[in-house]
């Protein structure tokens, strides 16, 4: 998903008080203009490029992971995450195109902003709402896909012998088409009249409608949606505390050493990186689903004076903080692989082993110098 970014200009000089109504209109038009989002994707498109490199290469280390384990246990775990990262490349490719279609194309009139940008969110036209399907499926799907990973890894530590019967690989590629077609049907509930999709500010990307005249179908709309996302964080956290505190009990009584070879190591490995993921996608998507969830609660019964502003730059940073999640999942992978985990103990450990030994050294340098004292001193008597 492409990092909807926009960069405000400064207002210069300050504007002249006019009495008459003329005036006033052009002094708020003059305003308006000045901090309108400017047409600058410089960022943008750097931030797509990046997520694709990133993307990519967490895509190529699975596969090679993938082809190296396919007989094994860890075979399911990794075409997950295969499917996760290829989902998260899909969504940024896909999105991150929509949204540099709007830069190129502007983002409202130059003329007249407000009332462009509160024309294009009455009316949004069949990309506004290819956008906001899109943002919805690739929005679940990964969040989907998290919980699914955790509820496997937990079932193959907890109850090995019932995963090795129960979990297949027809049987995962069965739950992966259920997960897409899950998002997807959710994503396709606007264009059956339940909730509606609209351009959100400032007019470079579209969501559900939760800021100008929601409804109650917007309102359960985005209630299902935030619900399901929520609810699968929330399974994640519960399945992924399971298997650590599971594989920390087994460490501790040395039961891991009955287990096959390195069973034990790729299981950590597993829930680390499941750990990583988690953490990622609570910090990335919470805030734009409880903004989202608010918003929508606050247009339906009525938006005190002042507040539509503040929650508009709200929904802003949720949708910027939930882009940087395709970013960072493959950093997941990346950094949290065995090989790169087992560097990471050896030098923290070598780096502990010589502050050891140099604090020893120095607490025997000072024991010699206070026996040799007093030798000394003994002497001298």
């Amino acid at each position: 998903m492409l990092a909807m970014q926009h960069n405000n200009s400064s207002v210069t000089a300050p504007l002249p008080f006019f009495n008459d109504t003329h005036g006033a209109k052009k002094v708020e038009a003059v305003a308006c203009d000045a901090t309108r989002p400017q047409n600058k994707p410089t960022s943008a498109v750097l931030t797509m490029t990046l997520g694709i490199l990133f993307n990519v290469v967490a895509l190529i280390i699975l596969a090679k992971a993938y082809n190296r384990f396919r007989r094994r246990s860890k075979a399911t775990f990794l075409l997950f995450a295969s499917s996760l990262v290829a989902t998260d490349l899909a969504g940024h490719v896909i999105l991150g195109a929509l949204v540099l279609r709007r830069y190129s194309a502007g983002t409202g009139s130059a003329a007249n902003p407000v009332s462009s940008f509160q024309n294009a969110s009455a009316n949004p036209d069949w990309s506004c709402l290819f956008l906001g399907s899109c943002m919805v499926f690739f929005g679940l799907c990964p969040l989907f896909l998290g919980c699914a990973m955790a509820a496997e890894r937990c079932l193959g530590i907890i109850r090995p012998l019932l995963h090795a019967r129960l979990v297949t690989m027809a049987r995962t590629k069965m739950a992966l088409a259920l997960i897409w077609l899950l998002a997807l049907c959710v994503a396709l509930l606007p264009f059956f009249s339940l909730g509606a999709y609209t351009y959100q500010y400032p007019g470079t990307w579209c969501f559900i409608r939760v800021m100008e005249g929601t409804g109650a179908k917007d309102l359960a709309f985005v209630t299902l949606f935030s619900g399901l996302a929520l609810s699968s964080l929330a399974s994640a956290f519960v399945c992924n505390t399971v298997s650590g505190i599971t594989l920390v009990r087994a460490r501790l009584k040395k039961s891991l050493c009955s287990r096959r070879g390195s069973g034990g190591s790729q299981d950590t490995e597993m829930v680390v990186q499941l750990v990583g993921i988690m953490v990622t996608s609570c910090i990335c998507w919470s805030p734009l689903l409880v903004f989202a969830l608010i918003s929508a609660t606050k247009s339906y019964s009525g938006f005190p004076a002042g507040d539509r502003d503040a929650y508009s730059s709200l929904m802003v940073i949720g949708v910027r903080m939930a882009t940087c999640n395709q970013i960072l999942d493959p950093w997941v992978y990346i950094l949290l692989r065995r090989a790169v985990l087992r560097k990471i103990y050896r030098i923290t450990k070598r780096k502990a082993s010589f502050k050891g030994s140099t604090f020893r050294s120095i607490r025997w340098d000072v024991g010699s110098f206070q026996s040799s004292e007093k030798k000394n001193s003994v002497g001298n008597i």
